[in-house]
């Protein structure tokens, strides 16, 4: 405990100094006419409003992917910046951030910023990396750089053999035969129905993917495609195949500029948008609904991942909708599902907002899918970038059988039941057929109030949903042609619909609000603190522990992986 006291003071002090060092820094730089901006892309971005204080003085903050949009889009306001140089390294995001990024870049072009893209990589792969880079007018590489276009590929595991292994069985009920989650689990390979979806998502995610290099670099795409199967990776490989227009070191990129003033991203994130004519008319709500969906409060579980929960969520949207300053509300959403009763909850309060009279426009980020796509489908608008996954409306329940890891761990197990289908609580044997029966009753039902939702939001009749549904997940670029998604694009061209929704212009400029709202700095400290309590000072020795924590253990197991679910299948990753 005197520890723990003596590492919270430390903490504090160093915070206080963060905040006194942020506010000497604070003052905005002056931008000479004709500089050069060098931005630097790395890394993951977050669809949440801000990073917390711990992780910012930790090094490990995420940056919020709106706040890199923004300041793009002050760069392509702001007249006195001749070049962007965009920074490329790895980067760890999916092809609804890559497209929105290439959107951006495009934009700063149109505006008559010169672009150039500086590829430096140290991975294997750079397809990601390179498909953001292509969008500039210029794509320069390290001589150094390592990353290759290969070619994309998606890896799909099957975990079933090592559940025999260990003596677990696994029951997996659910509706819809592209619904693989629970197979991949369960099974050791493939069903035609997900191999059939899987190749659908790869084959539009690659068309895109080349299509776009190919137009940025003015080649067609079968030379794309050429290029990408000899691998090019180096900066001459690259070169040679036209893929790049230099290779060269980024002291030489910029010194071909000519003796420009250089500003810094970090620099220039301090200069007002106001004094790049930023005015706004108005104020939208920017509603986060990232990560799993549960049920509950909290915008980041335990670890510090985000999460979808669905009472901080439901009452950001009413918030929101009760804010006389907010004028639209714009649903941010980057989740592959979870809790079907969550997401009917955040649904509900999606319904709730409408009421209110201002537009609500649903915004995909990469996935937006399951119960993300469930949270979304009563949106006045659904937007999202081409590559972005959507949809998979099923349902799922898996429910573990330990019998026979008891029997080689030697663990004797008694049941007594009181009920004809209170076997639903065991994990010790499989299901009667009466507790089958009940749960596929179960499943059916929270499949038909799925349906219902998405054919109520999205004016469909049951035949067509049933026809899009089955759990199957597609690109947007596929969605919106059967009608689960409006129009594509990214946090733009959804802020576009709600401003012509709300009766603006499309020229006004907006400001975008998070909800839920940043937290107060003592909130984000306490918070932190108490994160790092439990992960650096609770000992192994007083968690759980013994027979009575090995029960709770499973009895969680039990509850979690028991009930009806809506994920999309797992481990989907094209790269």
């Amino acid at each position: 405990m005197r520890s723990y006291r003596r590492f919270a003071i430390t903490i504090a002090i160093l915070v206080a100094l963060w905040v006194l060092a942020a506010q000497f820094t604070n003052s905005e730089p002056d931008v000479e006419q004709g500089s050069t901006l060098l931005f630097e892309l790395s890394g993951s971005f977050v669809e949440a409003a801000e990073p917390t204080v711990l992780a910012r003085l930790m090094g490990e903050a995420t940056r919020s992917f709106a706040s890199v949009l923004s300041e793009l889009r002050k760069a392509e306001r702001d007249d006195r910046l001749a070049v962007v140089v965009l920074r490329i390294r790895d980067l760890e995001i999916g092809w609804g951030k890559a497209q929105e990024l290439r959107s951006a870049i495009e934009a700063l072009d149109a505006a008559g910023r010169h672009t150039i893209a500086y590829v430096e990589l140290s991975v294997l792969s750079g397809n990601v990396e390179y498909y953001v880079a292509s969008a500039a007018s210029e794509v320069h590489a390290a001589p150094a750089n390592a990353g290759s276009l290969i070619g994309l590929a998606a890896q799909f595991f099957f975990f079933g053999g090592m559940w025999d292994k260990l003596g677990v069985g696994l029951e997996v009920e659910g509706i819809g035969e592209y619904k693989s989650a629970g197979e991949m689990l369960s099974r050791r390979e493939m069903s035609e129905a997900h191999r059939e979806m899987a190749n659908s998502l790869l084959d539009s995610t690659n068309e895109q993917f080349i299509a776009g290099i190919a137009k940025s670099r003015g080649l067609t795409p079968e030379a794309v495609q050429r290029a990408i199967d000899t691998a090019p990776g180096t900066a001459d490989e690259l070169l040679e195949q036209g893929l790049i227009d230099r290779g060269v070191h980024l002291d030489e990129t910029l010194d071909g500029l000519g003796d420009v003033p250089l500003i810094r991203a970090d620099e220039y994130a301090r200069v007002d948008a106001s004094s790049v004519g930023f005015d706004p008319r108005a104020k939208f709500a920017l509603v986060y609904g990232s990560g799993n969906v549960m049920v509950g409060e909290g915008q980041s579980s335990p670890a510090g991942g985000l999460r979808l929960a669905s009472d901080t969520v439901s009452r950001a949207l009413e918030d929101a909708a009760e804010d006389d300053d907010i004028e639209a509300i714009i649903f941010r959403i980057d989740s592959p599902g979870g809790s079907p009763l969550a997401a009917d909850i955040v649904w509900r309060a999606v319904e709730l907002a409408k009421k209110s009279g201002k537009p609500l426009v649903a915004s995909f980020s990469d996935v937006a899918a399951s119960g993300g796509y469930y949270v979304a489908c009563g949106a006045d608008a659904i937007v999202a970038p081409p590559a972005s996954l959507v949809g998979s409306i099923g349902v799922f329940v898996m429910r573990p059988v330990l019998a026979g890891l008891f029997d080689k761990l030697d663990i004797g197990v008694e049941t007594l039941i009181r009920g004809a289908h209170a076997d639903l609580l065991l994990s010790s044997k499989p299901l009667s057929e009466a507790g089958r029966t009940l749960l596929r009753r179960e499943i059916a039902s929270t499949y038909a109030l799925f349906k219902k939702r998405v054919g109520a939001g999205r004016g469909l009749d049951p035949d067509a949903v049933e026809a899009v549904a089955r759990g199957r997940v597609w690109t947007a670029a596929q969605a919106v042609e059967l009608g689960l998604v409006d129009s594509i694009g990214g946090l733009r061209e959804a802020a576009r619909i709600a401003k012509q929704r709300a009766g603006l212009d499309p020229d006004d400029d907006v400001a975008l609000v998070p909800f839920p709202k940043p937290r107060s700095f003592v909130e984000q400290l306490a918070e932190s603190l108490q994160r790092v309590s439990v992960q650096v000072f609770t000992p192994f020795s007083e968690l759980d522990s013994g027979m009575d924590g090995v029960q709770r253990w499973m009895a969680a197991v039990v509850r979690g992986v028991g009930a009806p679910q809506l994920l999309p299948p797992f481990l989907v990753e094209i790269r």
